[in-house]
C-alpha cells in the first residue's frame, strides 16, 4: 500500500453492514403496517409479538425488493434460500430470536462502483440478506427516570441487511461507498432511504495493521444514521485503535457507539461472533424459492441505473466523469439535469450551474433538488440567454438571485426589468472603448511594457463604463485591435 494511503504508518481496514429497510407496506412476516410514527405499540400484530400458536408468513414485496437489489448490483440471486433463527435475548424482541437468513442468503457477491473525488472505486458485497427488524427501547419521555419502555412497532418491518468485503481504506471512502448504496436502493425504489427515521443505516467493522500484516481485531461501530457522524466515528475510532497498539496495548473485539456532542466512541458490549448466536434453520419457514421466470420479470423492468445513465452522460454529453456521477446523485436529480439540458441544449453549462449556484443553496438550506424553487426550464431558459450572448455570466446571477428568491419565473422578464440586456451595438462599445482609452493612457502604457494586469484593468473600466453590459469576449476582442495599433 502506497505511503500516502496509510494513517500513522497503519493500514486502515473497513468493511460495512448495512440495514436498509424495504418499502413495502406490511411487515416481513405479517400484515402489520410498517409506516412511520405512530403511536407506540399500535403496529404489533399478535405474530410480532410472537404470540403461542402464530406462524409467520413471508412478504413477497419484500423478496421482490430483494431480487431488484442483487440484480442492479451484478450479484447471484439464489433460487433457493434459506431463513434461520438469529437467537439472543433482548426486551425489544418478543420472540427471543430474530428471523434472517445466515449460511444461505438471497443475494450473493456484487459490487457497487462509485466516485472518490475522480476516481472510480468498487466495493465488493459479500451478500445480502432478508432479515426482520427488533422493536425500540425508549429510556426518555416516561416520566419516571428509571423506567424503560417498549415500543414494538417496528418488530418485524422487513430490512435487507447488505455486506461489504473488507475493501475500504478510509473514512471518506467508507462514506462515499454508503452514499452510493444510499442512491441506489432509494432508485431502485426499495427503500425510502431516510436516514433520520432510522430507514437506513450502517455498521462499520473497523480494525487498523501494519502494511502485510495479518487483519487487525476490529470494532464494530453500530447504527450510524448519518454519513458526517460516520466520517466522524471512523476517524475517531481508527486513531483510538492506533493509540492504544503504539501504547503496547491489545485490542478487544467489541461493539460501539458513537456519541455525535464528545465526536467519540466508546464500548457497548463485548462483540458477539456467529456461533454465539445459535443460528439454526427456521422450522416454521420453508425455503426460499424463486423461479427463474420471475428474476427475469424484474430484471425485465429494472430502470436504468446510476452507473449506466452517468456513463451515457459521459459518452452523449461530454460530460466528466465526476460531473456525470454528481448528476446521477439521486434520480431526481438526474431527471432535473436532463430537463434543464433538453431546454439549454448545453450540457456542461446546466451541470456547472447544477453543481454551483443551485448546489450551493439547497446546501446552505439543507434542502434536496425536489424543493429546487425553479422549474428545471426556467433555469435551462436562464442558461440558454448566457449562450445566444443576450447576458453576461454575472448578469445571469444577479437573474437566478430573483428567481430563486421569487421575484418572478420569467427570464426575459426579468431581463427586462433590471435592464441587464448585454450592449451588442458595435458602435457604441467601440465609443466606450475608445473613451475609456483615452482616459487611461497610463494603463496603456504599462500593457505595451508587459504588464498583463493593466489590460485587465481597462477590461475592468470598459465594463464599469457599459454598467455590465458589454460583452467581455467583444470587450477583450476590441481592446486587442486598439492597443495593437
Amino acid at each position: 500500500m502506497a505511503a500516502e494511503n496509510l494513517v500513522r504508518g497503519y493500514e486502515v481496514v473497513i468493511g460495512l453492514e448495512t440495514h436498509a429497510q424495504l418499502h413495502t407496506r406490511s411487515k416481513a412476516f405479517s400484515g402489520s403496517s410498517t409506516a412511520f410514527g405512530a403511536a407506540p405499540n399500535t403496529q404489533a400484530s399478535a405474530v410480532d409479538l410472537a404470540l403461542p400458536g402464530t406462524l409467520p408468513v413471508l412478504n413477497r414485496a419484500a423478496v421482490e425488493c430483494a431480487i431488484r437489489f442483487g440484480l442492479a448490483v451484478g450479484a447471484r440471486v439464489a433460487q433457493q434460500s434459506i431463513f434461520a433463527r438469529k437467537n439472543y435475548f433482548y426486551p425489544d424482541l418478543p420472540k427471543g430470536y430474530q428471523i434472517s437468513q445466515y449460511e444461505t442468503p438471497v443475494v450473493q457477491g456484487g459490487h457497487v462502483p462509485f466516485m472518490l473525488g475522480e476516481q472510480r472505486r468498487s466495493v465488493a458485497l459479500t451478500r445480502a440478506h432478508l432479515e426482520e427488524d427488533a422493536g425500540k427501547s425508549l429510556h426518555e419521555g416516561l416520566g419516571e427516570p428509571d423506567v424503560s419502555g417498549i415500543d414494538l412497532n417496528r418488530a418485524g418491518t422487513p430490512l435487507l441487511e447488505i455486506v461489504t468485503e473488507p475493501d475500504m481504506r478510509s473514512a471518506a471512502e467508507a462514506v462515499a461507498y454508503a452514499r452510493a448504496l444510499h442512491t441506489l436502493v432509494v432508485w431502485l425504489g426499495i427503500c425510502d432511504g431516510n436516514m433520520q427515521e432510522g430507514s437506513f443505516r450502517c455498521d462499520a467493522n473497523v480494525s487498523v495493521r501494519r502494511p502485510g500484516a495479518e487483519l487487525g481485531t476490529r470494532r464494530e461501530i453500530k447504527n450510524l444514521n448519518s454519513f458526517r457522524f460516520m466520517q466522524q466515528a471512523i476517524e475517531f475510532e481508527l486513531n483510538w485503535q492506533i493509540d492504544r497498539l503504539e501504547d503496547g496495548l491489545a485490542i478487544e473485539q467489541a461493539t460501539v457507539l458513537f456519541d455525535p456532542d464528545s465526536g467519540e466512541t466508546r464500548a457497548m458490549r463485548t462483540k458477539e461472533d456467529a456461533h454465539d448466536y445459535r443460528y439454526f434453520p427456521d422450522p416454521d419457514l420453508p425455503p426460499l424459492v424463486i423461479a427463474s421466470a420471475w428474476i427475469d420479470e424484474v430484471q425485465a423492468a429494472l430502470p436504468e441505473l446510476p452507473g449506466a445513465m452517468a456513463e451515457r452522460f459521459v459518452r452523449d454529453d461530454g460530460l466528466p466523469p465526476y460531473d456525470a456521477s454528481t448528476m446521477t446523485q439521486s434520480l431526481a436529480f438526474a431527471r432535473f439535469y436532463e430537463a434543464v439540458r433538453a431546454r439549454c441544449g448545453q450540457p456542461k453549462l446546466a451541470a456547472n450551474w447544477l453543481m454551483g449556484e443551485v448546489a450551493k443553496r439547497l446546501n446552505a438550506s439543507q434542502q434536496t433538488i425536489e424543493s429546487c424553487p425553479l422549474a428545471p426550464a426556467t433555469l435551462g431558459a436562464l442558461i440558454a440567454r448566457v449562450t445566444d450572448g443576450t447576458i453576461s455570466n454575472s448578469a445571469a446571477r444577479q437573474v437566478f438571485e430573483a428567481l430563486w428568491s421569487g421575484e418572478g419565473n420569467d427570464v426575459d422578464a426579468l431581463i427586462a426589468a433590471k435592464d441587464l440586456k448585454q450592449l451588442v451595438d458595435a458602435g457604441a462599445l467601440e465609443t466606450i472603448v475608445d473613451r475609456v482609452l483615452a482616459a487611461n493612457p497610463r494603463s496603456i502604457d504599462e500593457f505595451r511594457s508587459g504588464k498583463d494586469k493593466a489590460f485587465n484593468a481597462l477590461v475592468g473600466q470598459v465594463m464599469k463604463a457599459s454598467q455590465g453590459k458589454a460583452n467581455p469576449g467583444q470587450v477583450n476582442e476590441l481592446l486587442k485591435k486598439r492597443l495593437a495599433r
